[in-house]
């Protein structure tokens, strides 16, 4: 009887995932730390169970859009336009200060100018998809912090635009005028979508009772309209997630999409986990064990630092300390568009391969210990 030779890899990876799931359920931890594991135990650095990083990784990266999809259909736009001070603001105080922090350092280390503005820009992005999938899982979207954290965490998905643009003009590229007037176009018409949905409030999609009654062309339905927007966006030099997140808010404004929701469930399941996965084959455990010591101070500094930063942004505009701190401390992390800056650094020379190594370092080990440092906080917080 003829086996099909990735039969033992899949499996073994489903087993694994699943044991650490409910090792974790059991001590009452959030799933995604069990992914990240997984991902260091199934990967080259592991067992080697898992060599297709590439693969991996872009199977995630849909995992990731799908994610945005459903918080999108959880979104009120209204709450978000009312909410513009914080994600404007508030983002672009935190990366002001962050590539601030960074400077004395550089000063101190000798770094160029262009070094200190790509690890400031690296520490002041968060992670889209730890955070969100904490706030599903733990039913906070409709809280203050859930709605303060969600706007920061959508404008940071906006800024990569011009921080890609400002690296490239320090660095050894150049800036393509017709991708600038791409990008500022496809934000503008994103802008303008999500105002008419909040002006309208409920929108009607064409077939709409017709998709309700067939289950099997419903679920062909939602995947092209959550994948087809993350296109248009991708191709206009956006986020394809932020496509995900406006496709969303589109069948959440909907009457005769309450199908969608349970069409790609499972699908959503499975892709976000395997987004986890690839972060974890990410992590180097050579390189962490050879400099372990640097790694682990940069990861409590970026934590704590990004912490109070974000929690004394929000308490200048007006939140509670409790609230803000909160916050901060869901922003904490390192986010998984990090990586796209970092490997954008490496291949202008602005950071050298050891620089870019520690740098995946320490957001992998941030992305790690970020849900545990949360829970830790927020039981202190709100005993």
């Amino acid at each position: 009887m003829h086996l099909d030779p990735m039969m033992p890899y899949l499996v073994g990876a489903i087993l694994a995932v699943l044991v650490l799931a409910i090792f974790l359920r059991y001590i009452q931890q959030p799933y995604v730390i069990g992914y990240l594991i997984a991902g260091v135990v199934l990967g080259p650095q592991g067992v080697a169970l898992v060599t297709d990083e590439e693969m991996l990784a872009r199977l995630g990266a849909i995992g990731v859009v799908l994610l945005l999809f459903f918080i999108g259909m959880e979104v009120t736009p209204r709450k978000l336009i009312d909410n513009w001070k914080v994600a404007v603001i508030g983002t672009l105080l935190q990366i002001i200060i962050s590539v601030g922090c960074v400077w004395p350092l550089g000063v101190l280390l000798d770094w160029p100018l262009e070094r200190i503005v790509l690890i400031g820009f690296v520490i002041s992005l968060s992670s889209t998809a730890v955070v969100l999938k904490l706030l599903q899982d733990w039913k906070e979207f409709d809280s203050k912090v859930g709605q303060n954290v969600l706007v920061i965490l959508l404008a940071q998905d906006l800024a990569i635009i011009p921080m890609l643009m400002i690296l490239a003009s320090m660095g050894s590229g150049e800036t393509d005028a017709g991708n600038v007037w791409l990008q500022l176009g496809g934000a503008i018409v994103i802008g303008a979508i999500v105002v008419y949905i909040a002006m309208k409030e409920t929108i009607r999609l064409p077939f709409g009772k017709m998709l309700r009654s067939d289950h099997e062309i419903q679920i062909f339905a939602a995947l092209l309209i959550c994948l087809g927007l993350s296109l248009l966006t991708g191709l206009a030099g956006l986020s394809t997630a932020l496509g995900a997140f406006v496709a969303g808010m589109i069948i959440g404004a909907a009457k005769e999409t309450q199908w969608v929701h349970h069409s790609l469930e499972s699908f959503r399941v499975v892709f976000v986990a395997l987004f986890f996965v690839s972060i974890g084959l990410l992590v180097d455990l050579s390189f962490i064990a050879q400099h372990w010591e640097q790694i682990a101070a940069l990861v409590v500094l970026v934590i704590v630092t990004n912490t109070f930063i974000t929690g004394a942004i929000l308490k200048v505009l007006g939140e509670n300390w409790r609230d803000s701190i909160y916050a901060g401390t869901m922003l904490s992390q390192i986010g998984e568009f990090s990586f796209v800056l970092a490997a954008v650094g490496i291949q202008a020379s602005i950071i050298s391969d050891y620089g870019y190594q520690m740098t995946v370092a320490v957001i992998s080990i941030s992305l790690l210990i970020s849900p545990p440092w949360i829970m830790l906080v927020k039981k202190g917080l709100y005993k």
